[in-house]
């Protein structure tokens, strides 16, 4: 079997996120370069399985098949994870959502109100353990929710479209914050919300993909 070319991502930018209310640019910088190393793999990743599958290898008992095919998951979400968690940020945002925007009736439709929403996504992000927060959209009844999703591919609500997450893994906030101290971390979180962003993906006919592959 010939090797199929192999589609590879690019690390895509995020040149906005300077002078951050509450995170720092060198707690970004870290957390960019981590993100770095989320497309490497995928790129890499891919690579080695279409080599086992030119081989034919493809099997549930070949045990690097099965390995890689595991890791893909959680180092693809982990990639997309933290590019929609990188562009729902800015400097300078708005501590709610503008007057207009779509996203206020849309949680109150399903929450009662923006600010019972706030309070809901809030109490989702200090859980015990690590991982993501994420409001998202039911492609059929339209209603959004608050999600927790622990080791990047666990728990994300399949076919649901994202509007807004946030990273509460430490890696997130520890330059900034003690261990003990997510509380503070998420509502600097809040202090940067960029809601256009948000008002934007729920306007998209499809999930917003900010990852790009060439």
């Amino acid at each position: 079997m010939n090797p199929i070319k192999v589609a590879k991502y690019q690390e895509q930018r995020f040149d906005q996120l300077k002078r951050l209310d509450g995170i720092s640019d060198g707690q970004i910088a870290e957390h960019l370069t981590l993100y770095g190393g989320y497309v490497r793999q995928v790129n890499a990743l891919n690579v080695e399985l279409a080599a086992l599958r030119a081989q034919g290898r493809a099997s549930g008992r070949d045990t690097e098949f099965a390995e890689l095919t595991r890791r893909l998951g959680f180092e693809y979400n982990g990639m997309i994870l933290h590019e929609y968690y990188f562009s729902n940020l800015r400097p300078a945002a708005d501590p709610a959502p503008p007057a207009g925007s779509g996203i206020v009736p849309a949680l109150a439709q399903s929450f009662g109100s923006w600010e019972q929403w706030r309070m809901d996504f809030h109490a989702v992000g200090t859980l015990r353990g690590v991982g993501w927060v994420m409001l998202c959209q039911d492609p059929v009844t339209n209603r959004l929710s608050n999600h927790w999703v622990t080791l990047h591919q666990e728990g994300v609500p399949a076919g649901f479209k994202p509007l807004l997450v946030m990273d509460v893994w430490e890696h997130a906030f520890m330059r900034d914050y003690h261990a003990t101290e997510r509380v503070k971390y998420i509502e600097a979180f809040f202090r940067n919300v960029d809601w256009n962003m948000v008002d934007r993906r729920l306007h998209e006919q499809a999930a917003f993909r900010p990852a790009a592959a060439a």
